[in-house]
């Protein structure tokens, strides 16, 4: 995708058109250092989790790892903490830094260890990626879990249909799972609008490991007025002002 620096445009662009930038490849001068270690910590975190999954390691070497992870944490707590959205306007329209967002995303942020991640690209109207899922993510014995394949269906299904234009929410997400899918193989999706009628953008996609289908999707999704993000993001908020004015533990983190 074409890169658009995240900082710049008209003040009054539409939202469809500002989450379809979302998409798009930030400029190199977005990096800055703050954003660079954050996605080195990011996956730091990724083979912290990768390893605690499938480790034989003794109690004390626990212990001290356990010990360790929760010194991390009470740091990062007592820090200043933004939203994933900050910087999205009342009206809904956006002025701030799209990619920040996108870089915090659960399945492609390189900024959040949650995320495998899941890496998109679109090209005349067809979004592709790839992704590896490690050992978090098995289901069956070798395989991924059904649930994990629906997420990354939900976000390259998400990508595609942003590119209608008048982009919306998930109404409907249809999984048939063909094959099993392989942990720790390269996986690559395909992703694509099969027709837009008034608020309903209806696309489809495929999962596969190498030549094998492992998966293929339907996805329904309903365009929204843009001041309903704009009270989710106002409701979002006010529960995260409300959780970190708690003292450190009182919520388990």
């Amino acid at each position: 995708m074409t890169a658009v620096p995240p900082d710049q445009g008209d003040a009054d662009e539409p939202l469809p058109s500002l989450l379809h930038r979302r998409w798009q490849a930030p400029p190199a001068d977005w990096l800055t250092p703050e954003r660079s270690e954050k996605r080195r910590l990011a996956a730091a975190m990724r083979a912290v989790i990768e390893q605690l999954d499938t480790t034989s390691a003794s109690g004390n070497e626990l212990a001290a790892a356990a010990d360790e992870l929760e010194r991390i944490a009470l740091r990062f707590r007592t820090k200043p903490h933004d939203t994933q959205y900050e910087g999205y306007r009342e009206t809904a329209n956006v002025g701030a830094d799209l990619h920040a967002s996108f870089d915090r995303s659960p399945l492609i942020g390189l900024a959040n260890p949650l995320a495998p991640p899941l890496r998109l690209v679109e090209n005349e109207g067809v979004v592709r990626g790839e992704v590896t899922l490690g050992s978090a993510y098995e289901g069956p014995p070798g395989c991924v879990h059904g649930g994990f394949i629906a997420a990354v269906f939900d976000e390259l299904l998400g990508a595609t249909q942003s590119l209608s234009g008048t982009p919306g929410m998930t109404g409907r997400l249809t999984v048939h799972y063909r094959s099993p899918t392989p942990l720790h193989v390269l996986l690559t999706v395909e992703g694509r609008i099969t027709s837009v009628d008034g608020r309903k953008i209806r696309t489809g996609g495929t999962l596969s490991a190498g030549d094998r289908l492992c998966a293929e999707a339907e996805g329904l999704f309903i365009s929204i007025d843009p001041t309903l993000f704009a009270a989710l993001k106002a409701d979002r908020d006010e529960r995260e002002r409300g959780r970190h004015s708690r003292p450190p533990g009182s919520d388990g983190f």
